[in-house]
């Protein structure tokens, strides 16, 4: 199978990376490298984006509850990433590590995170708009997968937008939907995540 549009895979040695907590005073103990990073725009139909197990349909009952105002909600099989706008392309930077990778908090201004159950293969969804990642095969293979979400620029991307009505007044104008798209993907989100043990 052929990895999705946009996919990125690391090529070269992979770059080990302490994990967090993990080793002695010496620096032995376990080790964290990037297995798969895919870098994607991602449109925030009903203000979220969901990754999710690809055999599953993200519209049947038992879903998590919608994350207003929420950075995540998840459930099982589920990751919901809430946005605060549902106008503007969001970046998602989705990273798959084997072993925890070190916490990366500096220059993010939410985290969150939580845990799915996968059975090797992802999606990302972005509602009536269809996936953005119809199934994207994990090193990991079937298991349950910690997942960090980090976030940045929610707020100011609303705050933006909401601007261009005060400076153009037409949204169907040509200058508003130019300024409109040098907003996209000022919006961030890096999803990391790893196969429990």
């Amino acid at each position: 199978m052929q990895p999705a549009l946009g996919t990125q895979r690391d090529v070269s040695r992979p770059v080990v990376v302490p994990s967090q907590g993990v080793g002695g005073p010496n620096g032995g103990g376990q080790v964290s490298y990037r297995l798969l990073r895919l870098d994607i725009p991602v449109f925030p139909e009903r203000r979220m984006f969901r990754i999710h197990d690809a055999g599953i349909d993200p519209d049947a009952p038992g879903g998590p509850l919608l994350p207003v105002g929420a950075l995540v909600s998840t459930n099982r099989e589920q990751l919901w990433v809430g946005s605060l706008q549902e106008h503007v392309e969001v970046r998602l930077v989705l990273e798959e590590w084997h072993g925890a990778p070190t916490v990366g908090g500096d220059g993010w201004d939410e985290e969150a995170k939580g845990k799915l159950y996968l059975r090797g293969v992802l999606s990302v969804d972005m509602g009536s708009a269809g996936p953005a990642v119809g199934a994207l095969r994990l090193a990991g293979g079937v298991g349950d997968y910690a997942v960090r979400v980090y976030a940045r620029n929610r707020e100011q991307v609303v705050r933006l937008y909401h601007e261009l009505f005060d400076r153009y007044g037409d949204p169907l104008g040509d200058e508003f939907q130019r300024a409109r798209k040098d907003l996209e993907c000022l919006e961030q989100y890096l999803v990391q995540l790893w196969r429990q043990s």
